[in-house]
């Protein structure tokens, strides 16, 4: 690391800094700089996101190590977990290696086969992060992930079933395959993989993700979840639904699904953290419905 030359202007391992007498002790451990890990500090300016916790915890992994999980679901340009989720990394067997506070480690086999190499960062290939992901996420978690995964094309339901007869009898399967079975590539985010799994998971009939809205010839809108029989519907709002054009063309769009004769759930990030209660709201719902809707 050659930070004389390079500067303070991304992420670096603090001891390095004072050694090349860059910064001393107290320069580093009073200035503005952001400890991202232990030992291991960030310009200030830098986002504060998983990427960042990422470009540290591959100053301190061993060369053998890879990211791994939601990790290398996010290099792999799948959804970013937040930045105070740890990062994952896979350390092959017979690796000493704990890793600081902030990063989750998981002691496998781990193969060339199984690791890309992009740039300074070593993940784990498509499959290979599906297959862990689904065995150390929450059911929940981990269908989000594989959800994104599938709509991109960086691994097919068909991969996923042969990952399932390959590796069968190998740890965490039963967990692999149930999460396997619920994966579906039509949502288009992850907070509607969690409430899709969570119906199922509670006994609800699983709704239809991005349905077609159509009334009497008339397309009135593509839905997050719907269950066509009951006309029920489930939207997920995120922070952009909030701003007021769109805020206006949401009411005005659930007004006609609503005349429609559709039931129309809104969903906030507020709703997940009382799954139950929402749970509980969509099986009212449906239940009022019918059957025949």
């Amino acid at each position: 690391m050659l930070l004389r030359s390079q500067g303070l202007h991304g992420v670096f391992v603090g001891a390095h800094a004072v050694s090349e007498g860059v910064l001393s002790r107290a320069q580093l451990n009073n200035g503005p700089y952001l400890r991202v890990l232990h030992g291991v500090y960030a310009d200030p300016s830098q986002p504060r996101d998983h990427m960042l916790k990422t470009r540290a915890a591959s100053l301190l992994m061993p060369p053998v190590a890879a990211f791994g999980g939601r990790t290398a679901a996010a290099l792999l340009g799948g959804p970013s977990p937040s930045f105070t989720d740890p990062v994952v990394v896979v350390v092959p067997h017979g690796t000493k290696w704990r890793g600081p506070r902030g990063v989750r480690v998981h002691t496998a086999g781990l193969s060339p086969a199984d690791v890309v190499v992009d740039g300074d960062l070593r993940f784990t290939v498509a499959a290979r992060t599906a297959w862990d992901v689904a065995a150390h996420e929450s059911v929940g978690n981990a269908v989000g992930v594989l959800d994104d995964m599938v709509r991109r094309g960086l691994v097919t339901p068909e991969a996923l079933l042969r990952l399932v007869l390959d590796r069968g009898g190998a740890w965490g399967s039963r967990r692999v395959r149930r999460a396997f079975q619920l994966v579906d590539g039509r949502a288009e985010s992850p907070p509607e993989s969690w409430v899709r799994v969570a119906c199922v998971l509670g006994g609800l009939p699983a709704p239809v993700p991005q349905y077609e809205v159509v009334h009497d010839g008339a397309w009135l809108g593509r839905v997050d979840l719907a269950w066509p029989e009951q006309r029920v519907i489930v939207e997920y709002e995120g922070a952009y639904h909030f701003d007021g054009v769109q805020l206006a063309r949401d009411d005005a769009r659930y007004e006609r699904l609503l005349r429609a004769g559709w039931r129309v759930i809104r969903v906030a990030a507020h709703d997940l953290r009382d799954m139950d209660s929402l749970m509980a709201r969509i099986g009212s719902a449906l239940a009022a419905a019918g059957p025949g809707g």
